[in-house]
């Protein structure tokens, strides 16, 4: 074989089994302990490429074309012993809060993790820095194996757990070994590939995903007579049905219900959100639910003959005929549809498994709640490519118990764009009905309200206070919004639902402060104040930005719903939450935190070569001017951070149309990254390819996109998911096209002034692609994703002045 080609082959390989590892860690991480530590695995993994720049740097004989085989095996054992090793690490977040061992752990994570990725970018760095005249090759077989291996790790996902398919992987880097290596390292590999197999089939219980003890499952399975029932897996979720004291529970429910709940089955998803499943033997089984808070927008929905009853009319007509229910998880808000008489129920779940899951296994148990009417994907989606209407739109936002874990993730469920959604997609008098748990101090109810307020005036809605109407359990609240103002016969038959359940009143149109804080009382009447300030126009701005947390609305272009830290007020919330830190850790707040350390660690990556260059030891010394290719190193500063600015931006709003998150960045890792290794490959063949104006039209391409794909993603949501996929990988192959072609041009400009700094230069790009995925989130907390894209433009323009102006400085031909 063609040593070159062989060369390709095997960073191709490499590169394949390195991201699919990281994406497969991500899994890991979500299931072991919370989606916010499993965003540190971008991070962790572009620490370890770019550390290998900086090795190079200080140490140049380890840059030998004759270690490429070292390397490929030290990262097919690395990726397997990093798994392993990390597995027994007893590393919790929620210990944070009082054991200062906990951050020691998280640095052994950061060491032991990244190294299977320093061993990748070793690879790629030596072959780049021998082969520099062949960048636009080498780096499209880089790029080509990261596309191929974001779509390997979701297929093998598909087949077996993240924890075996760690082991897969591994064999996939040591199979390049086998192609590159020395005879006797060659044998190594293969028998390595042979343990890995057994390992693969044998499943030692050291090879188990161990996960935190503290996450729903593992609590609810502590309680005498837990009984774990099975475990289903899928590339983007990971769910088991259990038995638990734990699960038997009604969210909210009135306290003047005195008699036994039906059976339930617990299913938890990720380990971590815990819903149920109740048995459905007959009508009379769930009596139940008549005295549940989320029952609300039924009983007021429906024409009253006569009064008398705990809970309000024993004779009743009018049911609500349509209703819709998102998300409904464990199926609880159809029983309470069904047993009101709801002739027609549809639901919308995201979680496809979790769908698999009931009518397989849980049918005759849930009494068919999946057998029919049901769709998976994003419930806005949906509605938007229909035009039917319903009587009641419902949210049932909880499980079977209140979880305060959310992390900064996005959520697009709960933005003003979904809350007008809903509204426009409800009959004349119908309901929208909100249902969550009391998680104090309030902040998630606000955000609702004042999100869903920022719908209604969109739609232009106004005096708001006669379209909104809430009330609270001792341990739920539900939120009941309209288009229309709510009529006197609703209003009763709210206060009559209250009073007979002993709920208290947050608000409806005309209530007094009297009406309210009665049954559960607290020290202060907080919900009912904070509706009355955001619900008028003329208090509401002053309350948002006076109150203690952000409850800012939430929208596409910032969907962190769940995200409420106002840095200004840390130090009153750390009083409020008991002077603790683990409210902090649990609600995704480490992220800046880490963000503190990436910059620190980047910045040692970066500076200890300048160290070495301006000592004399390299070839170059940083104080003299006569050496212009050190001016070129911001270049691939600037498109470090701007590629990774564009991806992750991207796989944001492609979320909506795909509508599983998971899916949605594969989807765009393997169109940008397989594209732009095409434009790599190319660039190496065609001269013109290399010219600096293609950075610049990067820059304005990136414009443009930020300008349409909103729009086309809203054409293509109502598409089949495949039609859809297909649609995105053609939508973003010319900009990944562009994208892969500075880099190696760069490089290989870069060569020609001085070989000795392309580590170095490699060193730069990986450690502000380390910063940028986690400085992309925090801006887009700040200024949303469409102005990060810009910032993704701007970096691009930056890095073609740059390489604009460095060539005008050189006097020789360069290419």
């Amino acid at each position: 074989m063609n040593k070159h080609l062989k060369i390709f082959l095997v960073i191709f390989l490499c590169s394949s089994s390195s991201l699919a590892y990281e994406i497969t860690l991500m899994r890991i991480f979500s299931i072991s302990m919370w989606y916010h530590f499993a965003f540190m695995i971008i991070s962790i993994a572009m620490l370890g490429i770019g550390a290998s720049g900086t090795a190079l740097s200080l140490y140049p004989k380890l840059k030998n074309l004759s270690h490429l085989g070292t390397y490929s095996l030290l990262l097919g054992i690395g990726i397997s012993l990093s798994y392993l090793i990390s597995n027994q690490i007893p590393f919790d977040p929620v210990k944070l809060s009082w054991s200062k061992t906990e951050i020691l752990y998280i640095a052994i994570y950061y060491i032991i993790l990244s190294l299977p990725f320093f061993f990748m970018g070793m690879i790629i760095t030596t072959a780049l820095s021998s082969l520099s005249e062949k960048s636009g090759f080498l780096y499209g077989a880089d790029l080509l194996g990261a596309g191929t291996g974001s779509l390997a790790a979701l297929c093998i996902m598909t087949l077996t757990g993240p924890d075996t398919s760690v082991l897969i992987i591994s064999s996939i880097a040591l199979t390049a070994a086998v192609l590159i290596c020395r005879k006797i390292q060659r044998i190594l590999s293969f028998i390595l590939i042979l343990i890995t197999i057994s390992l693969i089939f044998l499943r030692p219980s050291y090879i188990n995903l161990r996960m935190s003890p503290y996450k729903g499952l593992q609590t609810a399975m502590t309680y005498t007579g837990a009984e774990h029932i099975k475990t289903y897996l899928s590339p983007y979720s990971r769910i088991d049905t259990f038995k638990s004291p734990a699960v038997r529970f009604a969210p909210g429910i009135s306290l003047r219900y005195l008699d036994v709940l039906p059976e339930q089955i617990g299913i938890s998803i990720d380990g971590g959100e815990i819903t149920a499943v109740t048995r459905y033997d007959d009508k009379a089984s769930l009596t139940f639910l008549k005295y549940l808070p989320s029952s609300l927008p039924y009983e007021i929905t429906m024409t009253p003959i006569k009064t008398e009853g705990i809970a309000g009319s024993s004779v009743q007509t009018g049911n609500p005929q349509d209703v819709l229910i998102l998300d409904p998880k464990g199926g609880l808000q159809n029983l309470v549809a069904e047993y009101y008489g709801s002739v027609n129920i549809e639901k919308i779940e995201n979680n496809p498994l979790l769908i698999k899951v009931i009518n397989e296994d849980l049918n005759t148990f849930s009494g068919g709640i999946y057998s029919r009417n049901i769709w998976s994907g994003l419930g806005r989606s949906r509605l938007k490519s229909t035009d039917k209407r319903f009587d009641i739109i419902d949210i049932p936002m909880m499980g079977t118990a209140p979880s305060g874990s959310f992390g900064i993730s996005e959520d697009f469920r709960f933005t003003a764009e979904a809350f007008s959604e809903y509204l426009c997609h409800l009959k004349p008098d119908g309901l929208l009905s909100i249902n969550l748990f009391i998680l104090p101090p309030p902040r998630i109810e606000l955000r609702i309200l004042t999100t869903a307020v920022m719908a209604m005036e969109k739609l232009g809605i106004k005096d708001i206070e006669r379209h909104v109407a809430a009330i609270r359990s001792w341990g739920s609240i539900c939120i009941l919004l309209k288009r229309s103002p709510f009529t006197m016969h609703e209003i009763e038959g709210i206060k009559r639902f209250s009073k007979n359940l002993r709920f208290d009143l947050i608000h409806y149109p005309g209530i007094h402060e009297e009406e309210t804080n009665l049954y559960v009382r607290m020290k202060t009447n907080d919900y009912f104040h904070a509706f009355k300030n955001i619900i008028h126009p003329e208090t509401r701005n002053n309350f948002i930005n006076n109150y203690l947390f952000n409850i800012n609305p939430a929208s596409d272009d910032k969907p962190f719903f769940h995200y409420y830290l106002k840095l200004k007020n840390i130090r009153e919330i750390y009083t409020i939450m008991g002077g603790k830190w683990q409210y902090f850790i649990e609600e995704g707040y480490i992220l800046p935190a880490v963000f503190v350390q990436i910059i620190f660690l980047s910045s040692i990556m970066i500076i200890l070569p300048a160290i070495k260059y301006n000592k004399g030891n390299g070839k170059v010394k940083v104080k003299k001017n006569n050496n212009p290719g050190l001016k070129l190193l911001p270049y691939f500063a600037f498109i470090g951070i701007g590629f990774m600015f564009v991806e992750v931006s991207i796989i944001q709003e492609i979320i909506l149309p795909i509508e599983i998150p998971s899916y949605a960045a594969a989807t765009v890792i393997t169109a940008i990254l397989i594209s732009s290794g095409i434009g790599s490959l190319l660039s190496y063949r065609i001269y013109p390819l290399r010219s600096p104006v293609i950075t610049a039209a990067v820059s304005v391409l990136i414009i443009l996109y930020t300008i349409f794909l909103p729009y086309i993603s809203g054409i293509i949501s109502p598409h089949l998911f495949t039609v859809k996929i297909i649609i995105i990988l053609f939508i973003l192959m010319p900009l990944g096209f562009l994208m892969g072609i500075p880099f190696p041009a760069g490089l290989e400009i870069l060569s020609k002034k001085n070989q000795s700094l392309i580590p170095w230069a490699w060193a730069i790009n990986g450690s502000l692609s380390v910063l940028a995925p986690i400085l992309t989130i925090i801006l887009a907390m700040a200024v949303g994703f469409k102005l990060v894209l810009w910032i993704g433009a701007l970096t691009y323009a930056i890095a073609f002045l740059i390489m604009k102006r460095f060539l005008k400085q050189t006097t020789e031909t360069l290419y």
